[in-house]
């Protein structure tokens, strides 16, 4: 009997995507049933994907119309659909979970491992979307471009701004990056052709690489721009907060295209507001949507963007028939 695999698609890869990306399997003799995980709009679905990111994969609750006849499939194929204890434990013939994302956060990872059901992700599905938008945070920071952009439409011909005593270019200017994995190492990559000096912190980094991994210390103490690229777990949550912002220089600036949680949002706002490091600028945050009250808008000295580092059609696109050709290679098919 052929084997039987559940792919939930979403707003973002859609059924149409999801069906190509997995013909190989389909091709290879397995039966594919691709069911949406319907949201009114991407922003609701954003507010879904932020919640299991934070609070885990029982969060948020899954549709019982994706989950008929689950007892009769052998892996389940998600992006951001939640694979919590009741789809596992309703899936009595599962063997595998494939997750078309970097990180499996959406996944109870205790209970699959208790089940013997396997696990698999796609890493560095999105990197190089996300190391592409990280180097435009940084130079539209830098440079005051989003800025100058929000004058010219209120018919403001700005040349003032809070860094313009110091703007600088990038020759020469260190560049921190905390977490190496696929995408820091692409922003390294990029960043290398402005001529700059490229420095790391990952202490679970044991590969090949030309740049220097120094403490964390080191690296806020000497980086003119200091970018994340670390996973949010219980070690690295709120790794920067007053104490490490205090240690930057006062001219350098964050960015943040990770997680929200990697920096203590609220130490961060008050080191903007007095003036402690330069400027920021960030792609994710505690709260999304932000709040109309949030002091973010009231900053001056910071670039926001609405979470949408990673989100590009090549990415989505392209991360089924990745995790496809990962599952062909496993033994069980």
């Amino acid at each position: 009997m052929a084997m039987k695999c559940l792919a939930i698609s979403d707003l973002f890869i859609t059924k149409e995507m999801m069906k190509q990306g997995l013909a190989k399997l389909e091709q290879s003799g397995i039966d594919v049933t691709v069911r949406e995980w319907k949201h009114e709009s991407l922003e609701l679905l954003q507010k879904d994907n932020l919640a299991i990111e934070q609070g885990g994969s029982e969060v948020v609750k899954i549709p019982e119309e994706l989950l008929e006849q689950i007892e009769s499939f052998d892996m389940i194929i998600t992006q951001f659909a939640p694979i919590n204890e009741r789809v596992i434990k309703a899936a009595t013939n599962l063997k595998v979970i494939g997750v078309l994302r970097g990180g499996t956060e959406n996944v109870n990872e205790e209970l699959a491992k208790q089940r013997n059901i396997e696990v698999i992700n796609t890493p560095g599905r999105n990197a190089r979307s996300v190391a592409e938008f990280t180097v435009g945070l940084i130079l539209a920071e830098m440079r005051n471009i989003a800025r100058s952009h929000a004058a010219l439409k209120q018919g403001k011909w700005r040349k003032d701004f809070p860094n313009s005593e110091f703007v600088p270019e990038l020759e020469d200017r260190t560049i921190g990056i905390i977490g190496y994995g696929n995408i820091g190492q692409l922003v390294a990559q990029f960043m290398r052709g402005f001529d700059t000096r490229i420095i790391f912190h990952d202490p679970y980094f044991n590969g090949q690489t030309d740049f220097e991994n120094v403490e964390l210390d080191q690296l806020l103490r000497e980086s003119d721009i200091i970018t994340l690229h670390g996973r949010l777990t219980d070690e690295t949550k709120h790794m920067i907060k007053s104490k490490q912002l205090r240690a930057m220089k006062q001219t350098a600036i964050i960015v943040n295209t990770a997680r929200s949680g990697l920096i203590k949002e609220d130490d961060l706002i008050k080191a903007l507001q007095e003036g402690e490091i330069a400027g920021a600028a960030i792609d994710t945050f505690d709260h999304e949507p932000l709040d109309q009250n949030s002091p973010f808008f009231s900053l001056d000295n910071v670039t926001i963007t609405s979470h949408m580092a990673g989100s590009t059609q090549d990415a989505f696109r392209n991360t089924p028939k990745k995790l496809a050709e990962r599952i062909l290679g496993m033994s069980l098919v």
